[in-house]
């Protein structure tokens, strides 16, 4: 019985390369029947020793079969989980609430402009709005603070004496000088002199400790208590600087002041370091809504007085007494910060100490001022210096919060 040979015909198996974009493939035909087992494992190790590439599409189709597995894996992980998106806006927006501090004088200015063109837009917040808005900055401050910061502050007596002098000596001395000036070198009347010198004889301004708090936020407790002694202490000092300076001794509520400091400041302050020790949650939920709502509240701080009293700042001699009111305003900034680097030279925090005792000798009390003027000098002249101390004295105060923060940055 004859044996057939093989074909001598050599069968060529071509393995299909892989539909990629279908991430799917075809096996190979099976061989024909009528080839042997050997025949077929030879012709078939001979193709892979010359066409050996064909079979990298395969790995490569596995591979991507596999990772195609993976990702639809993933994907339904990933819808499984809710989405991200309205989260980073949350971050985003609870951010941006946080740092609308930084637009403070940006406002500030925008409130002076809108209440030179268009008063109205500020007189209805009266006399009567300042203390509620002056107490809303200081919770603000307590909710930021603890009362380990105020004991830590009582800690330095030497930088409260240093703030007690420099708004109760330093700026004194300066309103005498400048108030001789407009009378003995501009010709003003000397009730304008004596309105100078009266802004120079009152107390710290709470905005000094809100000022101090946005630039060096662990120097607000010591900018409180600075404020808080210079105010306590005015029912005293102030009646008898008015006296030596201006020749007339002005009496001053004592039982007014008092109940001034109480409302203004430590009624406030306490509520918010309560708030902090002992309901965190609440505190943490409305702690980003703070800044703006202290940015909206200062500028009515600012334009409310401008507004009010536009008639006497575009008063004839408005103009002089501004430009007198800013030199003022900005050698007491400029005291306050040299003389408290020369005193405290050797302090690790010489800087923020600097700072703050900027603030506490550049800003005053303006409104108590122009309360004081109205009430007890009869030439509305006397009222004009203190108006426009309150504006500029703000807008001064706040444009340095701006350049020493980016500084700091």
């Amino acid at each position: 019985m004859a044996l057939h040979a093989p074909p001598t015909t050599r069968h060529h198996f071509r393995i299909p390369r892989p539909n990629l974009s279908r991430f799917h493939h075809r096996l190979p035909n099976p061989p024909p029947p009528n080839l042997t087992y050997s025949a077929v494992l030879h012709s078939h190790s001979l193709r892979l020793s010359l066409r050996s590439y064909s079979i990298s599409p395969i790995c490569r189709c596995a591979s991507v079969t596999s990772s195609d597995s993976f990702d639809s894996d993933s994907d339904q992980n990933y819808a499984s989980q809710p989405p991200q998106i309205p989260q980073r806006n949350k971050v985003a927006f609870l951010e941006l609430l946080k740092k609308s501090s930084s637009f403070l004088p940006q406002v500030t200015i925008a409130s002076t402009l809108l209440a030179l063109v268009f008063p109205p837009s500020f007189t209805w917040f009266t006399n009567r709005c300042y203390a509620p808005a002056l107490g809303f900055l200081m919770f603000a401050v307590g909710v930021n603070s603890s009362e380990k910061d105020f004991l830590e502050a009582f800690k330095r007596p030497a930088a409260i004496f240093a703030g007690y002098v420099g708004q109760f000596f330093v700026k004194p001395l300066l309103g005498y000088i400048f108030g001789i000036i407009s009378v003995a070198m501009f010709g003003l009347p000397t009730t304008v002199g004596a309105g100078i010198m009266l802004v120079s004889c009152v107390s710290g301004a709470q905005l000094s400790n809100y000022a101090t708090f946005l630039t060096d936020p662990q120097m607000a407790p010591l900018s409180i208590v600075m404020t808080s002694l210079s105010t306590a202490t005015a029912v005293f000092i102030t009646p008898f600087l008015s006296l030596m300076l201006i020749g007339k001794r002005l009496p001053v509520d004592v039982k007014g002041m008092v109940s001034s400091i109480l409302q203004i400041v430590v009624t406030p302050i306490v509520a918010g370091l309560l708030l902090n020790r002992f309901l965190p949650q609440v505190c943490n939920a409305i702690r980003p809504f703070l800044p703006p709502l202290s940015v909206l509240v200062t500028a009515c701080c600012v334009g409310a007085p401008l507004a009010i009293n536009i008639e006497s700042v575009l008063s004839p001699f408005g103009l002089t007494i501004l430009l007198l009111v800013i030199a003022f305003h900005f050698t007491a900034f400029i005291a306050g910060y040299f003389l408290t680097g020369m005193a405290f030279h050797g302090a690790p925090d010489v800087k923020p100490l600097q700072r703050t005792l900027s603030y506490e000798t550049g800003m005053q009390s303006s409104l108590l001022a122009l309360a004081l003027a109205n009430r007890f000098f009869q030439d509305p002249l006397v009222g004009v210096p203190p108006a426009i101390s309150t504006v500029m004295m703000s807008l001064m105060g706040f444009s340095l919060v701006m350049v020493w923060t980016k500084r700091k940055e």
